[in-house]
């Protein structure tokens, strides 16, 4: 557990620095693309949604991890109106030898689901883990996705991060 913790520190600051400014954006500025107006828990409902499609495309069977969206702030903007949600979640198959094929399906996958793959290949990591990056510019929404091969068992992590939404007038944005 404490090795997941630690990995969830790292990948989560490095998926959102890797998306923030890839290409969701409607014009080629490292601004943040603009989500639209909603409330942090109808967006956070919308986040899970778009991580439950990523987790139908993988195709092998297996498990996830049981977490739930957060909120973060957009960079630049008003902390009380605007914000964005992030999805940390993991995939452990049921057989370690389904790994590679539950990367080599979202590789397939998800540009087929209106996901344009923008980065994959193996990190500055000792292991060389596989990691990709993918951006859905309809639904302002990007995926970081890490293959841990050498994990016992392997896993999947995954952290799905949207544009920056604002609050409907009169609102503030809801932390969690």
């Amino acid at each position: 557990m404490k090795t997941k913790l630690i990995t969830l520190a790292f990948t989560v600051p490095l998926a959102l620095t890797t998306l923030t400014g890839c290409s969701m954006t409607d014009n080629d500025s490292d601004e943040t693309p603009s989500a639209g107006t909603s409330t942090s828990r109808d967006a956070s409902d919308a986040m899970e949604k778009v991580s439950s499609g990523i987790y139908d495309l993988i195709g092998v069977k297996g498990k996830t991890s049981d977490s739930r969206p957060g909120v973060m702030d957009c960079s630049g903007k008003d902390t009380k109106t605007y914000f964005r949600i992030f999805h940390p979640w993991s995939f452990t198959p049921a057989s370690a030898s389904d790994i590679d094929e539950a990367m080599e399906r979202l590789k397939t996958e998800l540009p087929k689901h209106g996901w344009k793959i923008v980065e994959y290949g193996p990190d500055t990591s000792k292991n060389k883990n596989i990691k990709m990056t993918a951006d859905n510019d309809k639904k302002k929404v990007g995926v970081n996705i890490v293959k841990r091969s050498k994990y016992d068992p392997p896993i999947l992590d995954l952290t799905v991060v949207s544009g920056c939404y604002k609050v409907p007038d009169g609102e503030e944005v809801e932390r969690f």
